[in-house]
């Protein structure tokens, strides 16, 4: 259903009562709280650290044991594999204090600086570990180069892996933040962007209305001029109100339209004729604030200023799916070329067209084309989006 005379057929509907259901609590909640697992694990990097390190050298502790029994070694087992254990847990301790510092130079270095630190620990475990069984597995042993050699392969590799594992989840993490971090500029060079464009609109309308009041002091009409001024003041509060970024319903820029338009009446009177239709299901559309008010100053610029008579300005809306289409239309006698050509609509079309780009991206239609009235029509279709979905 549309509306005419920027009137609205406002539909009350009833709030709906949402009543939450009780959430179910796991009996693990408490010890997931107590350990620190209720949240993502590696946003406290030391805690994700020290949880993986003492895992991980546990279960090297216990695959060490139990391979040791199924070889039938004594008991004696145990404070051999717990010797390795605490040697292996303190050398990656080092490693990892190491390797914090070795991960912010260049890649070539960090890869041979890592190597060295990880054939040195090597050394120094298979130094222990051959000591070790010597010492309590095997008494009688006499440790010779193949032994030293052996343990010094195997170390090695284990040695390698945490090494490889560590960079591995550190380069990811800082991938992540990496990506987290562009993100978040681009979308404060978005909003940004957003702003300027924003802004661009009120020096353009300002110079436009100050012109008019200097005109009717000039005249000395002043009781048109301090309306005139009242109306601008009331324009200008909106806008200010309002977040550069932010996307206000229909209605509302509807409102902030009738009050420009207020403004205009001003000037032309009888000869500047706006009609709003503006269906129900649309009010509560959101858009960009502003989006549609340099469209009806080009209107009036073009349509308005040159006819003597004046002309009929339509602004519609309705929605097509899940879009909105808006349109505002004029039955000016110009076809719109030389709004094209004009360079003062730097601020009026060129301005939508990249607010709507940076908005919605592709997803939004732009066009401009001469209506049926004989004048100029510049349609707009954009996501239908609530306050739930913008």
């Amino acid at each position: 259903m549309a509306t005419d005379s920027a009137t609205f057929e406002r539909r009350v509907t009833a709030p709906r009562r949402t009543t939450d259901a009780p959430k179910i609590q796991s009996p693990a909640d408490p010890i997931a709280r107590g350990l620190g697992l209720n949240r993502p694990f590696f946003d406290d990097k030391n805690r994700a650290f020290w949880i993986l390190q003492s895992i991980g050298w546990t279960g090297y502790f216990f695959l060490r044991t139990i391979s040791g029994f199924a070889g039938g070694l004594g008991w004696m087992l145990l404070v051999h594999t717990l010797l390795l254990t605490a040697t292996g847990y303190s050398l990656t301790l080092l490693m990892g204090s190491l390797f914090r510092r070795l991960i912010k130079l260049k890649p070539i270095w960090t890869v041979i600086l890592s190597l060295g630190a990880v054939a040195l620990a090597a050394g120094v475990f298979s130094v222990i570990e051959t000591w070790s069984v010597a010492t309590f597995l095997k008494p009688q042993l006499r440790p010779e180069g193949a032994a030293y050699f052996a343990a010094l392969s195997l170390d090695f590799i284990l040695l390698a892996a945490w090494t490889a594992l560590y960079y591995g989840i550190n380069y990811f993490l800082l991938l992540e933040d990496q990506i987290r971090l562009r993100e978040r500029l681009e979308s404060q060079a978005s909003s940004a962007q957003l702003a300027m464009l924003r802004y661009q609109l009120n020096p353009h309308f300002l110079f436009n209305t100050l012109n008019s009041i200097s005109t009717l002091v000039l005249l000395k009409q002043t009781e048109r001029a301090n309306a005139m001024l009242a109306r601008l003041s009331s324009f200008l509060r909106y806008t200010l109100a309002n977040e550069p970024t932010a996307k206000v319903t229909l209605a509302q820029e509807v409102e902030t339209l009738k009050l420009y338009l207020e403004i205009e009446k001003m000037r032309f009177e009888d000869r500047l004729r706006p009609h709003f239709k503006i269906e129900s299901e649309t009010i509560g559309a959101r858009l960009p604030s502003l989006l549609l008010q340099p469209l009806i100053e080009n209107a009036i610029k073009y349509a308005v200023t040159p006819a003597e008579n004046g002309a009929d300005i339509w602004i519609t809306a309705q929605q097509e799916g899940h879009a909105v289409r808006l349109e505002v239309a004029d039955n000016g006698d110009g076809t719109g070329s030389e709004i094209s050509a004009s360079p003062s609509t730097g601020v009026g079309l060129a301005n939508i067209r990249d607010r709507l780009s940076q908005a919605y991206g592709a997803a939004h239609r732009f066009d401009t084309k001469q209506n049926d009235r004989g004048g100029f029509s510049v349609i707009i279709e954009i996501p239908f989006e609530t306050g739930e979905t913008a």
